[in-house]
């Protein structure tokens, strides 16, 4: 069918031939020379003749010689063997038929099988046996780095043509004869190895064959889809392998050497250098062990950098190297063949004949515009393409999205009733405008802000090292810039097929590259940086602004202003739309616009930017040079390096540092610079952010952004995002952009008070971190003469001790300046806080320095950028929200905190009007930040001429009282425990702290009246305050161990109790804050255990935890054994400890640990979300700080209506249930049959456990929507 298409791909330089496949390669394009070619059949001959010889032994071994046929390395059995295996000739031709000595002519009767055919056959099938094991327990290894050094030469085809790799081939074929059904269909492929991709020699069997080597070579998809039936003719038990965990739906693999493989190939396209691409992936396709690592994606790639060269060619090659790995052809892959026939105006013939193709592959055309991604023009050519086989062609309109289906929001998403939703206080030409500057802020990639730190006196000291400083650092920015060409250019004359650094180090100007390497260099530390986190960081750095530069350069950003432009139509409040959820509304226009606004881009992974930065730091470290009198000129003149590496030791480990000499330290503290430079992605955003409508886009307009952040190394969160149905996360993406679409300001008289004790020195008691002037020095001790009762040792300690806390404060400082100077920046802006979730569903800012989630003192200089009146309670709700800030009346009713505060109302005002000369009340609270804010606050209502009309842009919190212990007793419907947590109503809050702690006490005087000392030593010192943390961290998996340490430290801090029995009492109460726990939740401590011991089993039987949330939201555990990568440099050997990486087995302790505190994590994300969907519906401002929800002081009792109403339907729905037949369906049908019918008891347990699902109590649900403390 594609020989139409001959001339036009190929031109006369090979042929298309006809035959059982779609299509088979008459040349041979690989790049190996004649004279390895040669070289190798020489070798092949020799292992065709030593099996020769070896069937011939076999021959003479046996009772009665029969016939035996030899073609190339395969033995050929007899003809009326049930292993009968025919030999296909070329056309016209049939070979004489081959008799031996003591045989019959094939032409005459056959012969009867003889006892050494039986014994060939069942060596020869035994060997297949064991050839199937070994391929399912060496299959991963291929795909990792070294695979070809290290997987056994049966799993290798191809590597080399020698006597034992030809055995191997021959006895990988199947025992059966007949025509694999995955190999001669039309839609299906193979694998040839070099030799068979010419065409075969007269008499050889042909490519495909049962008998010829190449079945002995299909990729690993076609040996796992071939299992099955090896598995049915092994017996009962069903031979499975399941799908690698680092694998999408079309077998393309994402280990680590693949996404390598990947950055390097869209690197060289981004430099319009296809030809280095795909001498690269010749590299690894002309190996078959080299092949396995290759995947359809990276050929996709390559294919569409020549489709915007107009090389049709080119992509006829790639498609018989697809055919050739025994890929099949995506959607992608076509269009961009089609891509290029657009470009070069292809003939009918040609384009009819690719899209015939396409639909015998099972696409349609519509699928082309509905499901493919295209950058820049691609579309248009494809769409070109179309129009020359039918000129009026037009695509289908892309259907609307599905509408999530979770029955916790049916009727959320359900379109009977009218709805409107709440706008923004902005005109729509603000909000374009906005766009605009955070679209040119992103552009930038970076951004400087002036530092909230006093600025020296400029004295002549300061102005003579700014002056210094600036003609260093140009001298600094020549030398890096001749150094970086020169590298360049030594890398640039390596062989191109093998990979690199040169692409990336092409990827930016050189000057870009400087730019972040002395950026690095003014914001290194004194005490120095590891090199492993410097280089992720320049890496990092530089991936970032490759990847805006990409975006920049696409047609993508036109796309998005313009959607966006029509976005607005829904925020702003002189628009009248309102009807739509910002992700509909943004997929309507997309729809409209008939584009998609997906880019390609490939995640560059964790090892290769730390390999960039590393070269980075070398080039830094080697370069950078200073004269060492230029601060004290009587010293000797000579160059010397303002970097050092150095070692130092943590723990027991030795970690390699990049330390800056003195003389940088003291230039830069000399010069005292007051600008502050950031990525673009550390600031709030300017603008709305950019709705999530996939796990591929949303909040930033250019940056990079994940829906689902997670450690290094774990890509296994996207790809199961990417396979979850669309409508499952369409409720986790509205969430995530209500939470994103409120507007923040600045509290300016908060931020004017904390920067005037910031720059006066800070303050311990405020949270307020001194300047390094405070840092402690070592004694005077240090510093006398021989005699000195200090010994060695001492004076070690000591030193160790005062560079630690030097350290410590340094790093506050620092974390202190960046937020107080992005808020000062952000002044008199609105800006807008972007989320993303980690891999339980928990939601997070983008912007990492200054965001809600903060302190104290971070969260204090926030407001709602939009205000609204106090109307008739939320007066009452400010007094009660600044007692809970207090922490004084947590035992109390509201009722009485209000009264309370009524009471002190004079103390409040002092501090509002007089925060550091008045009486200073709000200082000794536990969050004086948030309450001297509110203090301010509840001034301005009061002396408003209407407290009621008074408009406040406070928020208010609502928090959960020890949320995990409440949705443990919701599960487990435990109505001790439910009381306990204040699910059930009370006329005053329920302490489940102080219950344990009452529970502890009862426990002691027992243990102390039948004689116990230790219980005795603890009379007085039980309270509240030293079992909290315990209880609060036991329901998100801490152990007896990590209790004990929390008691110990609590302990520590009472200086009347003997320290010399802290261990002996931590390890006594945390004994007895554990039973106490089983005895007041005894359904939550059931449902806890049968968590983890699900979570033990599974993870013994290979495989990692996995869940889907209420709301659809799939959720692995990222947790697996250690893996250690090497990577060498001219400074060091850096080891990358990598605890994530899928193709790992499971951490078993880590996965059984973490099961019970992430699932309840991922359930109280479901609550927030829900109460986040459901405020927003009703008009109400909602942010949260995971289950402590915020809001204005008007609208805290529609939002406690809200939350408490979705906690229950939440629990309402059979949770646990619908748990257990998701594992049980995962972990334990069918196809877990091998390690079934191996491991039989253990299976048959782990289906026990998780039918069991624990049994609940009496406890009424419906209790929660009276309880005024559940969340207060």
């Amino acid at each position: 069918m594609w020989r139409v298409l001959r001339a036009a791909l190929l031109g006369r330089e090979a042929d298309w031939l006809w035959g059982p496949g779609r299509w088979t390669l008459g040349r041979n394009y690989s790049s190996a020379s004649a004279k390895e070619e040669a070289g190798r059949r020489a070798t092949c001959g020799r292992a065709e003749l030593l099996e020769v010889l070896e069937a011939r032994v076999k021959q003479l071994q046996a009772d009665n010689v029969s016939e035996v046929t030899v073609d190339r390395v395969d033995v050929a059995p007899l003809r009326k063997s049930s292993f009968q295996c025919p030999v296909p000739s070329p056309v016209g031709k049939e070979p004489a038929a081959k008799v031996r000595d003591g045989g019959v002519s094939s032409s005459g009767a056959p012969s009867q099988p003889s006892r050494w055919v039986e014994k060939l056959k069942k060596e020869k099938w035994i060997k297949h046996k064991k050839q199937v094991k070994l391929e399912q327990k060496f299959s991963m290894a291929a795909s990792r780095p070294g695979a070809e050094r290290t997987s056994p030469p049966v799993l290798e085809p191809g590597k080399a043509a020698g006597a034992k790799e030809s055995q191997d081939r021959a006895k990988a074929g199947p025992p059966k004869g007949g025509t694999n059904p995955k190999v001669s269909g039309k839609s299906k492929t193979f694998r040839e190895s070099p030799r068979a991709a010419v065409a075969p020699a007269q008499g050889s069997p042909e490519p495909g064959s049962p008998a010829s080597p190449c079945a002995a070579q299909r990729d690993e998809y076609t040996r796992r889809e071939e299992l099955p039936k090896v598995g049915e003719l092994e017996g009962p038990m069903v031979q499975w392998e399941p799908r690698l965990r680092l694998e999408d739906k079309e077998g393309n693999k994402y280990g680590s050497i693949q996404l390598i493989i990947m950055s390097y190939l869209e690197s060289c396209l981004f430099l319009c250098q296809p030809e280095r691409a795909q001498q690269c992936l010749m590299f690894y396709h002309r190996s078959h062990a080299r092949r396995k690592l290759l995947g359809i994606k990276m050929y996709d790639i390559i294919m569409h950098g020549w489709a915007k060269k107009g090389s049709l060619k080119q992509i006829g090659r790639l498609f018989f190297m697809l055919e050739e790995a025994g890929l099949k052809p995506n959607l992608s892959c076509y269009a961009a063949a089609l891509e290029c026939m657009g470009r070069v105006q292809a003939p009918t013939t040609v384009i009819k004949r690719c899209v015939q193709q396409l639909q015998e592959d099972g696409f349609t055309v519509d699928e082309l515009f509905k499901d493919a991604i295209y950058e820049e023009d691609e579309r248009e050519m494809v769409l070109k393409a179309l129009k020359i086989i039918k000129l009026n062609f037009q695509p289908l309109s892309r259907p609307h999205s599905e509408i999530c289906t979770s029955p916790l929001l049916r009727d959320f998403y359900s379109k009977e009733k009218p709805v409107s939703y709440p706008k923004l206080d902005f005109s729509v030409c603000e909000l374009r405008e906005r766009f605009r500057q955070q679209l040119e802020l992103e552009a930038s990639n970076t951004v400087t802000i002036s530092s909230v730190e006093s600025a020296k006196p400029m004295t002549e000291q300061a102005v003579k090292a700014r002056e210094l400083l600036t003609a260093l650092r140009s001298e600094w920015r020549k030398s890096l810039l001749h150094n970086l060409r020169e590298s360049k250019i030594h890398m640039a004359n390596r062989k191109s097929s093998q990979m690199s650094l040169y692409p990336y180090l092409c990827l930016l100007e050189d000057e870009e590259y400087v730019d972040i390497m002395l950026q690095s260099l003014s914001s290194l530390p004194p005490q120095g940086e590891s090199l492993l986190v410097l280089a992720k960081e320049l890496g990092t750095k530089i991936y970032n602004k490759y990847a805006v530069r990409k975006k920049s350069r696409s047609r993508l950003v036109e796309k998005i202003q313009k959607i966006y432009d029509e976005y607005v139509q829904l925020l702003a409040k002189d628009a009248q739309l309102d009807s739509y959820l910002p992700r509909e509304y943004w997929e309507k226009l997309e729809a409209s616009s008939g584009s998609s606004l997906l880019s390609k881009d490939c995640t560059w992974p964790h090892i290769l930017m730390v390999q960039l930065g590393t070269h980075m730091v070398e080039l830094l470290v080697q370069v950078i040079k200073v004269q060492s009198n230029i601060l004290n000129p009587s010293l000797e003149v000579k160059l010397i390096p303002v970097l050092y590496h150095v070692y130092s030791f943590r723990s027991s480990r030795q970690i390699g540092f990049i330390k800056p000499h003195p003389i940088l330290t003291q230039i830069l503290s000399s010069a005292a610079e007051t600008t502050l430079t950031f990525d673009s992605f550390v600031m709030p955003m300017l603008c709305p952010p950019v709705p999530w409508t996939s796990p591929h886009f949303g909040a930033y307009i250019l940056l990079p952004t994940k829906l689902m952040r997670c450690v290094e190394g774990a890509i296994q969160h996207q790809l199961l995002l990417e396979e979850c149905p669309r409508s499952n996360l369409h409720s986790v993406l509205d969430a995530l952009n209500q939470l994103g679409n409120c507007p923040w300001k600045i509290n300016q008289p908060v931020l004017d008070i904390i920067i005037s004790i910031f720059n006066a020195k800070g303050s311990e008691k405020l949270d307020v971190p001194p300047p390094l002037s405070e840092a402690p020095k070592p004694s005077v001790a240090l510093h006398t003469g021989p005699g000195t009762p200090w010994s060695k040792s001492s004076l070690r300690r000591e030193l160790t001790q005062c560079r630690k806390k030097t350290a410590e404060m340094y790093s506050l400082r620092m974390d202190a300046l960046y937020k107080l100077s992005i808020a000062n920046h952000m002044r008199d802006k609105v800006f807008w806080f972007p989320h993303n979730m980690d891999f339980r569903g928990r939601t997070y800012p983008c912007p990492p320095y200054f965001n809600h989630l903060g302190s104290d003192l971070t969260r204090a200089i926030l407001l709602f950028a939009e205000g609204k009146p106090l109307g008739a309670r939320g007066l009452d709700w400010l007094k009660i929200h600044l007692i809970n800030l207090t922490g004084l009346k947590k035992k109390n009713s509201l009722r009485e905190r209000l009264a309370y505060a009524n009471e002190i109302m004079e103390e409040i005002l002092d501090s509002a009007d007089n925060p550091l000369t008045g009486r200073k009340w709000w200082m000794d609270t536990d969050e004086p930040w948030q309450a001297l804010a509110c203090c301010m606050e509840i001034a301005k209502a009061l002396r408003s001429p209407d407290p009621t009309a008074y408009i406040s842009h406070f928020p208010i919190h609502q928090d959960g009282s020890c949320n995990g212990l409440q949705h443990y007793a919701a599960l487990g419907r435990d109505v001790i425990g439910a009381t306990s947590v204040n699910l059930m109503p009370c006329d005053s809050p329920q302490d489940v702290y102080s219950g344990v702690a009452q529970q502890v006490e009862e426990f002691r005087k027992q243990d102390a009246q039948e004689g116990m000392k230790v219980a005795q030593v603890l009379d007085g010192f039980i309270s509240r305050k030293l079992v909290k943390q315990t209880v609060m961290t036991v329901v998100y998996g801490v152990t007896r161990y990590g209790g004990r340490l929390q008691i110990e430290k609590r302990l520590q801090e009472i200086d009347s109790f003997p320290q010399e029995y802290v261990w002996e009492a931590s390890r006594y109460l945390v004994q007895q804050v554990f039973s106490s726990l089983k005895e007041m939740f005894s359904g939550t401590r059931e449902i806890q255990i049968w968590l983890t011991a699900s979570a033990r089993l599974i993870a013994k039987s290979g495989n990692t935890v996995e869940w889907v949330t209420p709301l659809g939201l799939p959720i692995v555990q990222p947790y697996h054994r250690a893996k250690s990568t090497v990577l060498n440099s001219t400074m060091q050997t850096l080891s990358l400890n990598m605890r994530f990486d899928a193709n790992q087995k499971p951490d078993t302790v880590k996965q059984k640990n973490a099961f019970p505190p992430n699932f309840i994590h991922s359930l109280d994300s479901t609550h927030m979300m829900l109460t986040a969907l459901h405020c927003h519906r009703r008009g109400l401002t909602f942010v949260s700080v995971h289950d402590c929800y915020w809001t204005h002081a008007l609208t805290v009792d529609v939002m406690n209506q809200v939350c408490r109403e979705q906690f229950v339907e939440l629990h309402s729905q059979p949770i646990l249930q619908d748990l257990s037949r998701f594992m049980l369906q995962k972990y334990c049908t069918d196809s877990l049959a091998e390690w079934r019918d191996k491991k039989s008891l253990k299976h048959k347990k782990l289906v026990e456990l998780l039918s069991k699902v624990p049994e609940t109590g009496d406890f009424d649900l419906q209790k929660v929507k009276e309880s005024t403390y559940f969340f207060s």
